[in-house]
């Protein structure tokens, strides 16, 4: 499988329909995410972050995915998403409104895995934005 249907079926799979399952065969045992200056690592990480966004989000829609640009063991990708802010997430309250974010972001592969990540989402504003 190329590095952009790797990155889909995994996303699609975890996010899309909440089968964390997958992670250990999708995602390398060392696997690390960098966002902003926080790094997060680990298949437990990756399956709380499933859970914690489905909660919240319980009607997330993946709207699209599209390469950037890739090289023999990075891809790079955006990823859109739709869905409605049913439960606290990150501190974040409820809104009960339909939220639309983007995010972009950098997988870097090892032995056809995902190992390790960089992602930049705008969905903590996104979410703010809603409380108005």
């Amino acid at each position: 499988m190329d590095k952009l249907n790797h990155v889909k079926y995994a996303l699609d799979q975890i996010i899309g329909k909440g089968n964390t399952e997958i992670v250990d065969s999708a995602f390398s045992d060392n696997y690390v995410a960098h966002s902003g200056d926080k790094n997060y690592s680990g298949h437990k990480f990756i399956k709380q972050f499933a859970k914690q966004i489905r909660t919240a989000i319980p009607d997330i829609k993946i709207l699209s995915v599209d390469q950037l640009s890739h090289t023999d063991n990075t891809l790079t990708w955006q990823r859109s998403f739709t869905g409605t802010h049913k439960a606290n997430l990150k501190g974040i309250p409820a809104s009960d409104k339909r939220v639309k974010w983007h995010e972009m972001v950098v997988s870097r592969f090892e032995n056809e895995k995902i190992t390790e990540e960089w992602l930049l989402s705008d969905l903590a504003a996104q979410l703010m934005l809603k409380h108005k």
